[in-house]
């Protein structure tokens, strides 16, 4: 497959190349909008690193690897964070997806899921380590996946960016 070459503008992500539908089709990176695929910053992150996605400036100049990171990090200053949990389930065969509509940060569907035929499972909050977390934000974030009915799914990254998980499910007894 062909590198796709995407092009930042105003802080969105965008490629209309034929490799780019491709990828979209088979492997569910990107959004379509219109006839282009819309990028999150984390997708084109790890497409970066697969070498599967080369991102140009305005002016058609590829940027390194290096500046898309420092880019990214001004962009969004918990990037690391989000990232770590992004490239963890995506080397799993998770499928990760933005999840602003529901509140959360990402939405997730098992290996294999046919998106837009299935449901993700969980919604995800990636958390730092150091990162306080009250009863009132756990409880606020279990009651928003309750409502969309998905679990809670919390992911926190320690220093090293190791990702460790914590799924919490309503039972019913």
């Amino acid at each position: 497959m062909e590198k796709i070459q995407a092009i930042i503008s105003g802080g969105k992500i965008s490629s209309n190349s034929t490799s780019a539908t491709d990828l979209f089709a088979s492997q569910r990176f990107g959004e379509k909008i219109g006839e282009k695929i819309q990028y999150t910053l984390p997708e084109t992150l790890f497409l970066i690193e697969n070498k599967k996605l080369e991102l140009l400036d305005s002016k058609n100049k590829k940027l390194p690897e290096k500046k898309v990171n420092q880019l990214f990090e001004k962009i969004d200053k918990k990037f690391n964070i989000k990232y770590s949990v992004f490239k963890d389930l995506r080397e799993k065969g998770y499928i990760v997806k933005t999840a602003l509509k529901f509140g959360a940060e990402f939405r997730v569907y098992t290996p294999g899921s046919e998106i837009g035929e299935t449901h993700a499972k969980w919604i995800l909050f990636p958390v730092s380590e150091n990162q306080a977390m009250t009863w009132h934000d756990f409880s606020a974030k279990n009651r928003v996946a309750h409502s969309v009915n998905k679990n809670l799914l919390i992911a926190v990254v320690d220093e090293e960016g190791d990702v460790s998980y914590y799924e919490v499910a309503w039972k019913r007894v």
